[in-house]
């Protein structure tokens, strides 16, 4: 027998209408459990994630509705088979749920993702992908091999104050989001994180308020202003005090993202209508931050650094990408180094991860939305740099023609401004091109520094 927990209508509301993602999915009852079991192998070999049986999807139209087990023994089948084919059990549970408003009960079940393969029960090895699964073999066979051979350093044991965590701020706003509601050190010890006087690293950077006590360089980020555009950058450029944003990962996240804005918020740069403040996509900045400190090497001690510059942001996260994913393919795969860490903040009240496995891709679709170029991604020695550049899509020749249709003139620095060029021979050859399609001309008594081009005719 399995534990049953009862539920109020807020809470199977929630559970009802879950949405699938890389971390989720949901099954009519009927569900084979033949393959059911891929879906577990998928998240197992993943992330880990949660399944939950018993919940109707009808139609195009998708709206749910909870249509649970008769008892227990009605959901034998799904149990035993899945029990067959992962006879070790350690990375699965399951738990049913009940509401007094709805008949029968649901399946609940929780994937943790383990080390070894975990084969389906035909013995095909399936991955998560996005809000599906898919069955690989042949070589990506052998790189998920290499891949879950890694050992996290979330997994780690170091040894704390327990109150500090059970008792902590975190915890208790974590808790009022989990299904079902249970104490602190329950939960705690339920998912493998407190023993005695230890804690895994996940729980530390969860759930204690102040984690750099017992993780210190690796749990804060710092929000830094560089006044230039310049790509070489000394001290000279940089203005004030860095910001150094600490406590548990979720506030950390969102702390973090409001300083950034605040910093941005006080740039001004030359326009169309003089000087304007620049913006970049909410959603851009969130998700960028949200997967620096998510996805970073927690094995490496060292800060997040969020670096503002006058045209740029830069995002550098500590450790290099995790296994297959490359800068090319991140916004194609994914390969969760936390996946305990990802998977729990995801449990908080408006999670800063809530479209999992999407985060990346909102990120792009908010710079294009607006005509920025899109975030540069790069691999470095110890760290991934993620660059935001406050640039237009436009050409220069467009944008210079923009500025002329409510200015008179322009100059050369003028025009370097609006778009980014920094060479001053770059940017002149740009008037040359508009001159020779006769859309511009040099303006005859401005000479030397003070020289500049108008409008023909």
């Amino acid at each position: 027998m399995y534990p049953t927990y009862k539920i109020d209508d807020e809470q199977a509301s929630r559970i009802v209408n879950v949405p699938e993602n890389f971390l989720i999915d949901v099954k009519a009852k009927e569900i084979k459990p033949a393959k059911l079991s891929e879906t577990v192998s998928a998240f197992a070999n993943s992330g880990g994630g949660d399944i939950y049986i018993g919940i109707d999807e009808k139609g195009k139209s998708k709206i749910r509705s909870w249509r649970g087990f008769e008892d227990q023994e009605e959901a034998n089948g799904v149990t035993q088979t899945l029990f067959n084919a992962h006879p070790f059990g350690n990375h699965v549970n399951f738990e049913f749920l009940s509401c007094e408003s709805f008949e029968g009960l649901i399946l609940h079940i929780t994937i943790k993702k383990v080390k070894e393969l975990v084969h389906s029960s035909n013995g095909d090895v399936f991955v998560r992908i996005n809000a599906g699964k898919a069955r690989i073999e042949g070589d990506r066979l052998k790189q998920l091999e290499f891949d879950k051979g890694v050992v996290t350093f979330e997994d780690e044991w170091v040894e704390v104050d327990v109150t500090k965590v059970e008792n902590s701020l975190a915890i208790l706003n974590f808790l009022i989001n989990v299904i079902p509601n249970t104490e602190p050190l329950t939960y705690l010890n339920n998912q493998e994180l407190l023993e005695e006087n230890r804690c895994k690293v996940t729980g530390v950077l969860l759930f204690c308020d102040e984690p750099a006590i017992y993780l210190p360089k690796r749990c804060s980020v710092k929000v830094m202003r560089y006044k230039t555009k310049d790509e070489d950058i000394g001290r000279e450029f940089l203005d004030g005090v860095p910001d150094t944003i600490e406590g548990d990962s979720y506030t950390t996240i969102y702390s973090a993202v409001a300083k950034t804005k605040q910093v941005i918020e006080g740039i001004q740069r030359l326009g169309e209508k003089g000087l304007e403040g620049i913006s970049y996509p909410d959603e851009t900045l969130h998700e960028i931050i949200t997967n620096a400190v998510l996805h970073r090497d927690y094995s490496v001690a060292a800060d997040v650094q969020v670096r503002v510059f006058d045209n740029r942001v830069e995002v550098e996260s500590p450790g290099r990408l995790p296994g297959h994913v490359t800068a090319a393919n991140i916004l194609d795969t994914q390969s969760a180094r936390n996946p305990a860490l990802v998977r729990l903040i995801n449990k908080f009240p408006n999670p800063p991860n809530q479209d999992v496995g999407e985060g990346l891709n909102t990120a792009f679709g908010a710079m294009e939305a607006l005509r920025l170029k899109p975030p540069r991604i790069s691999e470095r020695e110890t760290s991934v740099l993620v660059v935001i550049p406050h640039e237009p899509l436009a050409s220069p020749e467009e944008l210079v023609m923009d500025y002329l249709n409510t200015h008179d003139e322009i100059t050369n620095r003028v025009a370097r401004d609006l778009t980014g060029i920094k060479s001053e021979n770059t940017m002149k050859n740009v008037f040359l091109r508009l001159k020779g399609k006769k859309l511009l001309e040099p303006i005859p008594e401005r000479k030397g520094s003070a020289s500049a081009w108008r409008k023909t005719g």
